[in-house]
């Protein structure tokens, strides 16, 4: 069984930031990768920022220098801190956790769990 709540979405200003938080709930097996995701509006879903065991990670292009993933294991918490936000980072935001072995070429597409997601708005 697995519950994530995520939280620290809104409304901010071009350039602005904010930390996205997400808190797993599980009972029953280890989370092997945490992830952000995040669907605009009239686009497909896509991976923003990863982070399994071991602290391997992954971002998509579009963030690499402005967004970073985090992870309190003890927590069973990521985070991702954004940085320099643009209009076009507007979206919804989706926490999502694995439990398989490692495998990103999957995981780009998807993990396995994922909550309800939190709306991120950024005007120009």
């Amino acid at each position: 069984q697995v519950q994530l709540v995520e939280s620290g979405g809104g409304l901010v200003q071009a350039g602005g930031s904010l930390r996205l938080s997400c808190a797993a709930s599980v009972i029953g097996f280890n989370i092997t990768a945490m992830g952000w995701y995040r669907r605009a509006p009239g686009k497909q879903r896509e991976l923003v920022a990863g982070i399994a065991n071991g602290g391997n990670h992954k971002y998509a292009d579009s963030v690499k220098g402005r967004f970073t993933i985090s992870r309190d294991n003890a927590k069973n918490t990521v985070y991702l801190q954004m940085n320099s936000l643009k209009p076009e980072d507007t979206a919804v935001y989706y926490c999502s956790v694995d439990r398989g072995v490692a495998n990103w070429y999957a995981w780009e597409r998807g993990m396995a769990y994922w909550g309800k997601g939190t709306s991120v708005t950024v005007s120009s």
